[in-house]
């Protein structure tokens, strides 16, 4: 497996223990949908929170919230509107980042809550 795959693999493992410590039930991870993946849905309480998972070991040419891009916004709604319907539920739905930044040997996670917002 290419380096860069590996490193967004341990990102994602990492995401998914932060939410948990922080109390959410992690319900799937990569969830495919046509041509869109959810890296995280988890939930707390009544709330449906979409996780992408963006890891970089560096921040030279932006920060990893950076890279979330209007088309990945795109497939994200679809996909989850989809989720939502084959599971039939009743919930608030909310886009999250997970910024994992790798520096040496150390991983920095920044949770962004509400990150963007469905168009």
């Amino acid at each position: 497996m290419a380096e860069h795959n590996e490193l967004g693999k341990e990102g994602e493992k990492r995401a998914v223990e932060f939410l948990q410590k922080e109390g959410y039930t992690i319900l799937q991870t990569n969830w495919v949908y046509l041509k869109a993946e959810i890296d995280i849905i988890a939930q707390k309480g009544d709330i449906l929170a979409v996780v992408e998972v963006k890891t970089r070991s560096s921040i030279e040419f932006g920060l990893p919230q950076d890279f979330v891009k209007p088309k990945k916004i795109q497939l994200l709604v679809k996909a989850i509107n989809e989720y939502i319907i084959q599971n039939d539920l009743d919930v608030e739905t909310r886009f999250d980042i997970i910024a994992v930044h790798k520096n040496r040997d150390k991983y920095e996670i920044e949770h962004l809550i509400d990150a963007f917002y469905h168009f």
